[in-house]
């Protein structure tokens, strides 16, 4: 009996002995198994890990400016550049260009309309003079081309000289810009002292391609109410009196078919006469 019970005790004492170490085999599983799972970041390391992964990527596309004046015009353009702007400018006025060029043709091109009667022209008409050749000289001789029309007589004092330096100076200045597309009339109103060797004379000392007419006094009247010309010359005046003459102080002009486009009066310098006229010019169409 006590050789049965002595036999056990070694096979105990080594299950104890190895109880404490099966013990620390578990506690060292429990201790080391949760720090093998994956742990979920917490959403401040999400942001942290983020912006970390992002910065150099941003830090790259970031401008650098070389100069603390650049970064301060950078910054105060703001998304508008100076090209832009430029650009902006330049159409701006392009367009208003544009819109006024054609304000102003379309009122020129209803001031010659309106200036147009039904079957017969309220300014203008037919005529028979003579020109400062002797030649006979029609209406028909103007066809073709504008022509810039002025009434006034060899005898005046002041304003007739005036007006045909002016007339010179803007037939001149078409003639640069246009050769050929006008012919400049002078049309007597005292026909009794203005004959075609008179007027030759007269006229060349303003321009030689000035064309001066004359004719009777029937004649002269005519042409004068046809234009609508006002002139106050005496009809039987004895030969060698003096007398003066007054008469309405406009240039007009007609177009190659014979019909009045616009007056040009004493307020038009021969610089603004001369661009008038070159306006129409381009405005007109056969």
């Amino acid at each position: 009996m006590s050789r049965s019970l002595a036999a056990p005790q070694p096979l105990l004492r080594s299950l104890l002995q190895s109880r404490p170490r099966a013990q620390q085999q578990c506690q060292r599983f429990l201790s080391t198994h949760p720090s093998s799972r994956p742990r979920r970041p917490t959403p401040s390391q999400r942001c942290a890990d983020g912006q970390s992964q992002n910065r150099p990527f941003l830090e790259q596309r970031r401008y650098k400016a070389k100069t603390v004046e650049e970064a301060k015009s950078r910054y105060r353009t703001g998304p508008f550049s100076w090209k832009a702007g430029l650009l902006f400018v330049i159409t701006s006025a392009g367009l208003v260009w544009y819109f006024e060029h054609e304000k102003q043709r379309m009122q020129r091109k209803r001031i010659a309309e309106a200036t147009k009667g039904v079957g017969k022209p309220k300014v203008g008409g037919e005529f028979q003079l003579v020109d400062q050749e002797g030649r006979p000289f029609s209406s028909q001789d103007l066809k073709g081309r504008h022509s810039l029309i002025y009434f006034g007589f060899t005898h005046c004092p002041d304003i007739c000289p005036e007006e045909l330096d002016k007339m010179a100076r803007m037939f001149d200045l078409v003639e640069e810009k246009a050769p050929g597309a006008l012919t400049p009339v002078f049309i007597t109103c005292d026909p009794a002292r203005d004959d075609p060797k008179i007027l030759k004379a007269y006229l060349a000392e303003f321009h030689e391609r000035f064309v001066g007419l004359t004719g009777t006094y029937e004649q002269i009247k005519d042409v004068c109410k046809a234009y609508r010309v006002y002139f106050s010359t005496p009809r039987d005046v004895a030969p060698g009196k003096d007398y003066l003459v007054d008469h309405s102080i406009y240039f007009y002009l007609m177009d190659p078919e014979g019909d009045f486009v616009e007056a040009l009066g004493r307020q038009h310098s021969p610089e603004q006469g001369a661009k008038l006229i070159l306006d129409h010019l381009k405005d007109w169409k056969r």
